[in-house]
C-alpha cells in the first residue's frame, strides 16, 4: 500500500489534476495528433587497424503525441514524447555503437525508456514551449542518427508576427544522450570534466525576397564558449534547373570560465546545388580558421555540410572539398532515392598532429508510398572513413522504419 503514495508518485498525480481543466477544454483534442514510429537498426563500425567491431541490432519505439490549442486569448496545449529502445543482439566484445546503453560490465543494456513531456502556450503570432525539447538551430542540432534521439530539457519562445520574420530564443539546462535515460548538465564534444552547464540562445531568420533568406544566432554554453552564426540561402532558376547557394559562417570563442580550455575557432563554408529534374549536383568548399576545432554540444550534429556519417571535418585550420549527388527514382519506382557525397580535408591541426581525411558516403532508401504498408522504409548506409589522427573505419547500417499516424 505504501508504494501506491511514493513522493513521485503524489507529485504527477497533483500535475494531472492541475492539468485536467485543461485536458477537458475545447480544441485541446480536436487538433490533436498522435505518430507511433517504429525502428529497426542494424550498426556495424569496422575498425580496419586491428580494433574490435562495435556491432549491435536493436529495436526503438518512438510515441510522439501533440494536443492542440486551447481555445481563448492564450491556448495551452501538451505534448509527450516516449521513447523505448530493446535490444535484439548485442555483446561486450562489439558494444558502443551508440544504440544502447553500456552498463559497467560491458554489457548492453536489455532495454531503456523515457518519458518527455512539454506544456505549450500560443498567445497570437507567439509560442512559448517549456518541458523536452528537440533543438535544430544552426548553433545546437539535436542528434538523431541512432536508434532513438537525443533529447534536450528547457524552454523556448516563437515570434511570427512580423511578416517574413521569425524570431527564436531559449534556454536549456539538461540534456538526454541519444542511448541514455540520465538527465545531465550541458558540456561540449571532447570535454573530460564532471560539471556542466547550461545553454541560452537567440536567432532570426528573415525571408529578404522569395528567393533570398538570411539567417542569424547566437549561442552560449555559459562557463565554455560563445558562438554565432550568420548564414544565407539563395535560390536562382538556371535553364530547366534550379541553383541553390548555402553559405554559413561560424565565429567562435571562450566563454565565462572556459573550462574546456581556449575557443578560437571561425569557418565558412558554402554548398552549390544544381537541381536538374530528378538529379541533384553539390559542390562545397569549408575552412576553419584559427586556434581551435569548431566547438559544439556533446553528441549534437554539426551544422555544417561536412556533418558526414563518420567524420566532421572541423579541425583546426581544416580545408575540405565536398561533392555531391542525389537521385530520386520518383518516375520510374516513387519513394526509391539514392545519394552519395565524397569529402576530402587537409591542412588540419589535431592536437599538434596533422589532420588529413576524407570519407565517402552512400545511401539507398525506399518508402512504400501506398497500400497497407504506407510509410513502410528500408535505408542502407554505408560510409568509408580514412584519417591521419583517428581511426580508419568502414560504417554499415540497415534501417528498417514505419511511420504510423494513430490518428
Amino acid at each position: 500500500m505504501r508504494e501506491l503514495f511514493t513522493r513521485g508518485k503524489i507529485a504527477s498525480m497533483g500535475v494531472l489534476a492541475s492539468l485536467s481543466p485543461v485536458l477537458l477544454a475545447q480544441g485541446f483534442w480536436e487538433d490533436s495528433q498522435g505518430r507511433l514510429t517504429l525502428r529497426n537498426f542494424y550498426f556495424n563500425d569496422d575498425y580496419r587497424e586491428g580494433g574490435e567491431d562495435r556491432k549491435e541490432w536493436a529495436q526503438g519505439f518512438l510515441l510522439n503525441l501533440q494536443s492542440g490549442y486551447t481555445e481563448g486569448t492564450v491556448g495551452v496545449g501538451l505534448d509527450a514524447l516516449g521513447l523505448t529502445g530493446l535490444r535484439l543482439d548485442s555483446s561486450p566484445t562489439h558494444a558502443g555503437t551508440g544504440l544502447l546503453p553500456v552498463h559497467d560490465d560491458g554489457h548492453a543494456a536489455s532495454e531503456f525508456s523515457s518519458l518527455g513531456v512539454t506544456l505549450k502556450m500560443r498567445w497570437g503570432d507567439t509560442v512559448v514551449k517549456a518541458g523536452t525539447l528537440l533543438p535544430k538551430i544552426p548553433v545546437l542540432v539535436q542528434n538523431d542518427g541512432r536508434l532513438l534521439p537525443q533529447t534536450f530539457q528547457g524552454a523556448q519562445l516563437e515570434y511570427t508576427g512580423i511578416r517574413n520574420l521569425y524570431l527564436h530564443t531559449g534556454h536549456l539546462d539538461k540534456f538526454k544522450q541519444r542511448n541514455s535515460t540520465d538527465s545531465v548538465a550541458i558540456y561540449p564534444q571532447g570535454y573530460n570534466g564532471k560539471e556542466g552547464s547550461v545553454f541560452d540562445f537567440a536567432g532570426a531568420t528573415y525571408a529578404f525576397t522569395p528567393r533570398l533568406s538570411g539567417t542569424w544566432y547566437y549561442g552560449e554554453m555559459r562557463a565554455f564558449y560563445r558562438q554565432q552564426f550568420v548564414g544565407l540561402v539563395h535560390k536562382q532558376p538556371v535553364g530547366s534547373g534550379t541553383l541553390t547557394s548555402d553559405v554559413r559562417y561560424f565565429i567562435s570563442n571562450e566563454a565565462g570560465e572556459a573550462r574546456n580550455g581556449k575557443v578560437d575557432s571561425d569557418m565558412v563554408s558554402g554548398l552549390f546545388t544544381y537541381r536538374l529534374g530528378a538529379q541533384a549536383f553539390g559542390v562545397g568548399y569549408q575552412k576553419v580558421s584559427g586556434d581551435t576545432a569548431l566547438p559544439y554540444a556533446s553528441v549534437s550534429t554539426v551544422y555544417s555540410f561536412s556533418n558526414a556519417g563518420v567524420g566532421k571535418f572541423i579541425q583546426a585550420g581544416e580545408q575540405t572539398w565536398m561533392l555531391r549527388y542525389d537521385y530520386d527514382f520518383a518516375a520510374v519506382l516513387p519513394g526509391l532515392s539514392f545519394m552519395t557525397r565524397y569529402y576530402k580535408g587537409h591542412n588540419g591541426d589535431y592536437k599538434g598532429r596533422e589532420a588529413r581525411e576524407w570519407e565517402s558516403d552512400s545511401n539507398l532508401r525506399y518508402v512504400i508510398q501506398d497500400s497497407t504498408f504506407k510509410g513502410l522504409g528500408v535505408e542502407l548506409r554505408k560510409a568509408t572513413y580514412r584519417s591521419t589522427y583517428a581511426s580508419d573505419r568502414d560504417n554499415y547500417r540497415l534501417y528498417l522504419t514505419y511511420d504510423l499516424a494513430l490518428w
